[in-house]
């Protein structure tokens, strides 16, 4: 199969990347950096230079394709200037365009836990929108994959437990967290993107679920802190620590929200009424190795 990649050699493409390579399909990988190129080739794909918000670009990119992947790319919350909706949204736009334009069939688009929800999620609300766009799309197979919390957003906890002695969250602690490895979205995209599908279909991934009480007993073992501890805190204080350290406020007001809906239920909801029958395989205590290499270093 001839297979389209977005988001260039990042946490989720490039084991994708790597899998599908393996497997023996031809695939292109879009990136933005031309100093990514050479990497691509190492693995056996193809570079497609250019940026996802560039409809031409990536209307001739997908013409031809059996299938393309596609995915928001990470944005800078710390910049005063981004409009994250409006950021979301033109991607997300193009993409549909793209696919229109293009004839392509077959579409993977990484979604999120929570796309259910039209409100009340905070930063990811835009997927519900996205989701919805692609939805009106017809004669196009696309599978929504909704990964649940990723494992590396703990890595932001990091100044917190080495500075303070603790993980604050206004989420966590008694309550249940379903995490994800990246390579175990990566598994299930490369199995979406080349099992045939007639329509439209959801489909949630998560690796292992834990509370926070549970989460950092595994990190702090890892790290020689067997007493880590993760302490629930207000949404305030939440939102005023996110500030502190130079999140731009809008940002960290839909990130609070966000966190908040996933302690109470709201946001897991859908996920819990069609939980994966089977999680992935890497569980937290295999990540907790990486994420200790990372702690030492800092």
């Amino acid at each position: 199969m001839k297979i389209i990649i977005t988001g260039s050699l990042g946490n989720i493409s490039k084991p994708l990347t790597a899998e599908l390579v393996q497997k023996g399909h031809s695939v292109t990988v879009i990136t933005s950096s031309n100093e990514r190129q050479k990497e691509i080739e190492v693995l056996g794909a193809k570079a497609a230079i250019g940026s996802v918000n560039d409809l031409s670009f990536l209307t001739q990119t997908f013409t031809g394709a059996d299938a393309v992947y596609c995915m928001i790319p990470r944005a800078n919350y710390f910049d005063p200037n981004l409009d994250l909706d409006a950021f979301t949204r033109k991607i997300g736009n193009n993409y549909a365009e793209a696919i229109k334009k293009s004839g392509v069939k077959r579409v993977v688009f990484l979604s999120s836990i929570g796309a259910h929800l039209k409100e009340k999620s905070g930063i990811i609300q835009r997927y519900n929108e996205i989701e919805s766009v692609l939805n009106q799309l017809s004669d196009v197979s696309i599978t929504f994959m909704r990964p649940t919390s990723f494992y590396y957003n703990l890595l932001a906890y990091i100044p917190s437990i080495k500075n303070q002695g603790f993980i604050a969250a206004n989420y966590g602690a008694d309550s249940t967290i379903p995490w994800v490895s990246p390579n175990d979205i990566a598994s299930a995209i490369a199995e979406e993107l080349t099992t045939p599908l007639d329509g439209k279909k959801i489909r949630y991934v998560a690796s292992e679920e834990l509370t926070g009480h549970e989460t950092v007993k595994i990190l702090g073992e890892a790290i020689g802190k067997p007493n880590l501890e993760w302490k629930l805190i207000s949404d305030e204080e939440t939102l005023n620590g996110l500030i502190s350290v130079g999140m731009q406020p809008k940002i960290a007001k839909g990130l609070v929200e966000m966190y908040a809906a996933l302690y109470n239920d709201t946001l897991g909801a859908d996920y819990y009424a069609n939980r994966p029958a089977q999680l992935g395989k890497t569980k937290m205590a295999e990540y907790a190795k990486e994420f200790a290499a990372i702690y030492n270093q800092k």
